[in-house]
């Protein structure tokens, strides 16, 4: 991290820059690619996967702020960029984050991710992907139905109804164990009715994430861009800075939703 008082002064400055950068997986892909090396955009919309139209309208928006800059039609992180990306965001992370979890992340609805969970990925570094497969179908929903009933304290995001989930919190609650609960609004009231679970609120968007934060462990799980949700992926992690950044997904979800 940079300290000197040139730093301190322009931290505000800085700080948005940051947020323009991490605020959108395109360009932080983006980014991540032209951080390895130049390229034109031939080859960024090659090694992203990402389509032409996408690349070059978010290219366009970086120019424009001046984190990248184009020679010879091939285009470069600007110093400035590089400083703020390594210096601030600890962007190598970002970068071993985004070709780890990337398979996951495209495809799927991230833009309810509030922007400040966003801009703290790189917390992610050390999550692992936990993919189903044809012998256990229901590897993910087995895993995240044990972890509850594990639990010693447990926060959740739960954007779909699934009954063994919601059976689960009710015992932890009767076990005098604290749940707190976020739910859509369209099954609010069903839940409310049929389980005893007292610190429960809802909020208006669907297909938002599953997010579970207990004393052992952090679950995010995202609804992929056809509105279903993906039963046979999560990011999943016992790491510190991972439980940090879960729980603090939480915290901003729940104040943006109130």
């Amino acid at each position: 991290m940079i300290k000197s008082e040139e730093y301190i002064e322009n931290i505000d400055s800085i700080f948005e820059d940051v947020k323009f950068a991490s605020n959108s997986f395109v360009r932080l892909k983006i980014l991540a690619t032209l951080f390895e090396k130049p390229q034109n955009m031939k080859e960024l919309t090659e090694n992203t996967n990402l389509s032409y139209s996408s690349v070059s309208s978010n290219m366009h928006e970086m120019e424009l702020k001046h984190f990248v800059y184009r020679d010879h039609n091939k285009y470069f992180l600007s110093n400035s960029a590089k400083v703020r990306i390594e210096d601030i965001m600890e962007f190598n992370r970002v970068i071993m984050l985004l070709n780890n979890f990337f398979n996951i992340l495209d495809g799927h609805v991230v833009d309810l991710i509030p922007n400040n969970s966003v801009a703290e990925l790189y917390l992610l570094g050390k999550a692992n992907l936990m993919e189903s497969s044809g012998v256990d179908a229901y590897r993910i929903y087995n895993f995240i139905d044990k972890c509850l009933t594990l639990a010693k304290h447990v926060k959740c995001v739960l954007p779909f109804y699934y009954e063994p989930f919601f059976n689960s919190l009710s015992e932890l609650v009767s076990q005098d164990i604290d749940v707190e609960l976020l739910v859509p609004r369209s099954i609010f009231d069903k839940v409310d009715d049929t389980f005893e679970i007292e610190n429960m609120h809802c909020f208006d968007k669907e297909n938002v994430f599953l997010l579970i934060i207990t004393d052992q462990v952090m679950i995010l799980g995202l609804f992929m861009d056809n509105g279903y949700f993906d039963q046979n992926r999560l990011i999943t992690s016992k790491n510190e800075d991972s439980m940090v950044w879960a729980k603090n997904l939480f915290e901003n979800f729940k104040k943006e939703n109130k």
